[in-house]
């Protein structure tokens, strides 16, 4: 017996029917919110972007979009 020979993968063929199905695997990366330290680091990003006058700007901005969105959805709705 070969004990290099490489173990058959259990989810070749899952994969296979998933393609043929038109899908794609996408494999996403996210922050691991249990990391120790990671509520500090993010209270700092939050105070550091509240404190600097562009990122305001910018956050005002995008929540004016928003609220022109969102009006404009509503307006339609009627």
């Amino acid at each position: 017996m070969n004990v290099h020979a490489p173990k058959p993968d259990k989810y070749k063929a899952y994969r296979a029917r998933k393609k043929a199905a038109g899908l794609k695997q996408v494999r996403i990366w996210t922050l691991d919110t249990s990391v120790p330290g990671f509520q500090e680091r993010l209270e700092a990003d939050i105070a550091r972007i509240n404190a600097s006058e562009s990122e305001r700007e910018t956050l005002a901005f995008g929540e004016a979009l928003m609220a022109e969105m969102y009006a404009d959805d509503e307006a339609e709705a009627y």
